[in-house]
């Protein structure tokens, strides 16, 4: 991939603005996650420099020995499955939570934030394809854990997140995108929960993901440049 991340974060701006276009969004109301997982500290800083203020990471471990080597100006999201036993260090680490996949998770965080004494925003995590490879709550499952989520103090949902099926056509991925997006507008109706975000769409597909509603797009492979085969994690 040629050019620096200034050449390469300007091409993705550019196309992020099309895609906005086409769409009749404003610009302003789609934000970009660098996903900086196995980058090091030095591209997190040359992203900074290029302008980028958001990372998501997709693991504990590796953030735990990353975030202390950069810059404090990043801001700093977790965008990988988590698991329980990690949650209080993720609670410590990260300022958002992209993937939260079980109501037993959003319990957890719950109690952790408040151990912690902070507030967290979070996005649930739905498996709208049905694939039993992938992690997140069925959309039968949701309506249940939104009403749960309205009683919490500490943890506060703020939008639903999805990752499609891996496909070569980024076109086959808005069946997908807009089955969340119309989804999130349907509980919003139903549960009287605001759900402004959504998560949706990596360096294949981001494009669509706008088009169909994405507030946060994940994209690393884009910006950072290959990093080997994308993983069954699909978080770029």
């Amino acid at each position: 991939m040629s050019g620096g991340i200034e050449q390469r974060l300007a091409a993705i701006r550019e196309r992020m603005e099309r895609a906005c276009g086409r769409a009749g969004r404003d610009p302003e109301t789609v934000r970009l996650l660098a996903v900086s997982k196995t980058q090091g500290p030095e591209a997190v800083t040359a992203a900074l420099a290029a302008g980028l203020a958001d990372f998501g990471e997709n693991r504990v471990q590796e953030a735990r020995q990353k975030i202390p080597q950069c810059p404090a100006a990043a801001h700093w999201h977790l965008v990988g499955h988590l698991q329980t036993n990690k949650a209080r260090e993720a609670v410590r680490l990260f300022e958002r939570i992209h993937a939260v996949d079980s109501p037993r998770l959003l319990e957890t965080l719950e109690r952790l934030c408040q151990d912690e004494g902070r507030a967290l925003p979070v996005f649930l995590e739905v498996n709208v394809s049905g694939e039993r490879s992938k992690f997140g709550i069925s959309p039968a499952e949701l309506p249940g854990v939104l009403r749960a989520a309205g009683s919490l103090f500490r943890v506060r949902v703020e939008g639903l997140m999805t990752i499609p099926p891996i496909a070569e056509d980024p076109a086959e991925a808005r069946p997908f995108f807009r089955a969340l997006r119309e989804l999130r507008d349907r509980m919003q109706d139903e549960c009287g929960l605001p759900l402004p975000e959504l998560s949706m769409g990596m360096s294949h597909d981001f494009e669509v993901a706008i088009e169909e509603g994405a507030t946060w797009v994940r994209v690393g492979t884009s910006l950072f440049g290959p990093r080997g085969k994308a993983g069954e994690d699909g978080q770029d």
